[in-house]
């Protein structure tokens, strides 16, 4: 396992994305300057690829290791 740290959001809203994101589930986001720039984030979503969405529907999480070992399982 990697010693890089990887950073994660909850979904507060799947703003009219229902197949693509769940409110109250937590995805992994990958960084995307450009992106964040626009205020969108790119998560790794239900179908299990990456996209951008408006950063409004996640709130930044921090995960304890064991956390962050467990969600990146359970993505897989």
């Amino acid at each position: 396992m990697t010693n890089l740290k990887h950073t994660f959001a909850i979904c507060i809203s799947d703003g009219g994305y229902v197949d693509d994101l769940k409110a109250r589930t937590v995805y992994q986001v990958i960084a995307d300057e450009s992106a964040a720039r626009s205020n969108y984030l790119r998560v790794i979503d239900e179908t299990g690829e990456d996209y951008l969405y408006p950063a409004n529907l996640f709130v930044p999480i921090e995960t304890p290791r064991e956390a962050e070992e467990a969600l990146l399982v359970s993505a897989h």
